[in-house]
């Protein structure tokens, strides 16, 4: 029976990369997979592109390349990923740039495009899906405009025999399901198995962390060599059962709490998980534990897709200066307070404009305030932190300023002091046309 062997690569933009040359050299993987595009990382591609035309793919994109290229082509090995990010033919042509260097030939690789649709968001009427208002609201703010594409042109690349497939925005599990219904001859009309293979694109997503690293907590769930930590293969069978596992000897763990965690890793909806290919139902999805770093995975269907792609949206929202500075010894915590004080109070003397202001002690009331992680246990040091949201970098500037100012302004002690203004990104989400969107494909021969 004819089986496929999908190694996840990367589960985001600045993954490891030792793990994917393991899953060439070890893993006997037919298709080898880098998932490294997050929401907010196209907006920041697009303005990278925006400055320079040849640039707009994934920084790490030439280091991966460099590392997996030849070793792919010796033993037949198909790359799908979307490093490129706001501009695949860049990458592409980068990627065939590197082949060249390397004395590699008979190589080719395809680009696609058409998931950047900035100037349909511009020129329609759509809501924004986080608040219900118009995008007319940030309308002269947008910087990137993206739609999820699905498997369609990656199926078509592999139909026209590519050895290596970049991509802009597709759905995460599109990377995955294409060679699927590429091998396997599925009709992408098939909404049970489309729906079985997007719940396999979904478990392998995250690379790492289904075989372990997410999931590790000392203590209550031990997880073994962390630091040489196996990225995951998924053997499948054409039926659309199939067994995630990991390179034999490789740190990490497969087992059946670390697959149902990855399961529930980021699904608002399990019985429609909305993907541009299908409207998938994970509720029917089953693990059986078949060996050490094993798991077998059946179940999963799925509903006609719907005639609509969702789309994210970057935009420059506002600006943050932040500063930072840390105390240590007895009083640690009272000067840290005093600190915030001042800060706060040199700010308004100041006349800094600010629309937020977040005042933290890292490790004390950072992340859940000072209420829930109250503490009888004063700790020996604490960092302090001060970030302010505001509408331009001069003001951001001056808040990273009043920080470093604490170094010879009281309280004693402050050491370590850093400081930092950046514009800030934003993203939210639309639904389009499904019909306003056109994907295209373009080629790269050596």
């Amino acid at each position: 029976m004819k089986k496929i062997r999908i190694g996840s690569g990367a589960g985001y933009s600045g993954d490891r990369i030792e793990p994917a040359i393991e899953l060439v050299e070890k893993g006997d993987i037919q298709y080898l997979v880098f998932e490294c595009l997050a929401e907010r990382t196209i907006a920041i591609a697009q303005q990278a592109k925006m400055k320079d035309a040849n640039t707009g793919y994934d920084g790490l994109l030439v280091q991966r390349m460099e590392a997996v290229l030849r070793s792919c082509k010796e033993k037949g090995i198909k790359i799908i990923t979307n490093m490129g990010a706001a501009n695949p033919i860049a990458g592409a042509q980068k990627i065939k740039e590197i082949a060249r260097e390397m004395g590699i030939t008979g190589m080719k690789i395809a680009a696609v495009t058409g998931d950047d649709v900035v100037e349909i968001v511009r020129d329609g009427d759509y809501t924004i899906l986080e608040n219900g208002e118009s995008l007319s609201t940030i309308k002269d703010k947008i910087v990137s405009a993206n739609a999820y594409l699905g498997t369609a042109p990656i199926v078509e690349a592999l139909e026209n025999n590519a050895d290596v497939i970049i991509t802009g925005r597709v759905s995460d599990p599109a990377l995955f399901l294409a060679p699927l219904l590429y091998e396997f001859k599925w009709s992408a009309e098939d909404w049970d198995m489309m729906g079985k293979g997007t719940v396999l694109g979904h478990l392998l997503e995250c690379a790492g962390q289904i075989t372990g690293g997410y999931f590790a907590d000392p203590g209550y769930k031990d997880v073994q060599e962390l630091a040489r930590l196996g990225f995951p293969i998924a053997e499948v069978e054409k039926n659309g059962t199939f067994i995630i596992t990991k390179v034999q000897g490789s740190g990490g763990k497969v087992t059946l709490a670390t697959c149902k965690e990855q399961l529930l890793y980021e699904i608002h909806n399990p019985i429609a998980y909305i993907t541009p290919d299908v409207v998938a139902d994970f509720t029917g999805v089953e693990f059986n534990q078949v060996a050490k770093d094993q798991v077998q995975v059946t179940g999963g269907k799925g509903q006609p897709k719907t005639d609509f792609l969702k789309a994210s949206i970057g935009y420059i929202d506002s600006y943050m200066g932040e500063g930072q500075i840390s105390y240590a010894g007895p009083g640690a915590v009272a000067r840290g307070r005093l600190a915030l004080e001042i800060v706060e109070e040199r700010l308004k003397i100041m006349g800094v404009q600010y629309q937020e202001l977040k005042l933290d002690l890292i490790g004390i009331d950072s992340l859940h305030s000072s209420k829930i992680s109250k503490t009888e246990h004063e700790p020996y040091e604490v960092r302090v932190r001060v970030a302010g949201r505001t509408q331009n970098m001069k003001e951001a500037i001056r808040i990273g300023n009043e920080v470093e100012t604490l170094y010879t302004n009281g309280p004693a002690g402050g050491g370590g002091a850093t400081k930092s203004a950046k514009q800030v990104v934003a993203m939210v989400s639309a639904l389009i046309p499904r019909s306003l969107v056109h994907y295209n494909l373009f080629y790269e021969v050596i």
